[in-house]
């Protein structure tokens, strides 16, 4: 079957539906949906820019009680590998981002039930009188466990966190947002409408958020598409959303075994996605798990947004997948793409534009 007619729809403006989207997915023509997509980010950015934002992982802890399947990084609570960062730790990784001119930590770590909400409130009270930084920080399932900790409700949580210092809440522990996978990869985690719900409230309190994906847990080309119908969804009611980004389940050193996804069958998602939310004006490319090629690549099939230069990055690493790019990479292979690379906030405003082709890490330290 052509899907020539869905990709005519999209093109002329018309929203496509949940079965548009199945056909797309089962099709092959993955090159034609790419060419749409990139039709479509261009109406949404029609200056020839991708951006990208100088940022740090920073995991403050490893000991986590959900023990998802699909996750190398974490401990359970009081195993000896596990961690919790001191205040001093944390500290000087936001000095050194700080020193290469960046401007937003994404502080993620696993749902630890030892840690109370001070914990959370006064690190981000000290981190804001220390640093003029960005906290795009704690996953919805991270908030969750707060919630539970604190006896408080999500509300109050959240409110709390962004009087403490917190400015957004990234998407992580999204996967798929369906139950019937949820429930068989990361049974403990909080369901999809929680999660979504704390996306929901996330805005409501003041904050914005971004919508996060995961291919190849064993998910259905249908429970893809009706992901992509929520994410939708709660972008029409609430337009909580910043960012979408979606990225490739990493196998290696997990408990649920499977395949690589393949870079074609992640290009296929990104176009897919970016033809189908027709609300997120950004979409960020995931070079971390499938590498600064795919990643390059990506700009040419929906993507607008080259990510964080993840000065230090934990989790995916811990699955075998080490990607590692710096600021005068990311500018290389932004121009390769036949892009201006442009260095922007967490709010995707530009606070810098690279067009000079001499621009090198060393002038870009010192200018900082």
């Amino acid at each position: 079957m052509s899907i020539d007619l869905i990709l005519e729809r999209a093109i002329q403006g018309e929203r496509i539906s949940m079965e548009d989207a199945i056909k797309l997915y089962e099709s092959d023509e993955v090159e034609k949906m790419g060419e749409v997509a990139n039709i479509i980010m261009q109406k949404w950015h029609p200056e020839p820019i991708t951006t990208f934002v100088i940022g740090r992982n920073v995991n403050y802890t490893n000991f986590c009680d959900t023990y998802c399947k699909f996750c190398a990084f974490y401990r359970p609570p009081g195993h000896k590998d596990g961690y919790v960062l001191s205040d001093e730790e944390v500290y000087n990784k936001i000095q050194e981002t700080v020193d290469v001119g960046g401007t937003e930590i994404l502080m993620q770590g696993g749902t630890n039930p030892d840690l109370p909400l001070s914990y959370y409130t006064d690190l981000l009270r000290n981190i804001k009188t220390r640093f003029n930084i960005t906290m795009h920080s704690f996953s919805p399932a991270e908030i969750w466990k707060i919630v539970e900790v604190s006896g408080k409700t999500l509300e109050e949580v959240l409110i709390e966190l962004k009087e403490a210092g917190l400015d957004s809440v990234p998407g992580g522990g999204a996967e798929i947002l369906t139950d019937k996978t949820r429930n068989r990869v990361s049974r403990i985690k909080s369901s999809w409408t929680e999660w979504m719900d704390c996306m929901k409230m996330v805005k409501k309190v003041g904050m914005h958020g971004t919508a996060t994906m995961v291919i190849g847990l064993g998910e259905t080309i249908e429970e893809r598409a009706l992901h992509l119908q929520r994410v939708r969804d709660a972008q029409d009611e609430t337009e909580c959303f910043l960012a979408f980004i979606s990225w490739t389940f990493q196998p290696e050193n997990t408990n649920l075994k499977g395949e690589k996804t393949s870079p074609r069958e992640y290009l296929k998602n990104v176009a897919i996605s970016r033809i189908f939310l027709d609300n997120i004006a950004n979409f960020q490319s995931s070079w971390v798990t499938m590498g600064p090629e795919v990643g390059k690549e990506s700009l040419s099939y929906g993507c607008n947004d080259f990510g964080s230069t993840m000065m230090e990055e934990n989790v995916v690493s811990a699955a075998g997948t080490t990607h590692k790019v710096n600021t005068n990479q990311i500018l290389q292979l932004i121009r390769e793409a036949g892009k201006i690379p442009a260095q922007r906030n967490t709010k995707y405003n530009i606070v810098r534009n690279f067009a000079d082709e001499e621009t090198t890490d060393k002038d870009f330290i010192m200018q900082n």
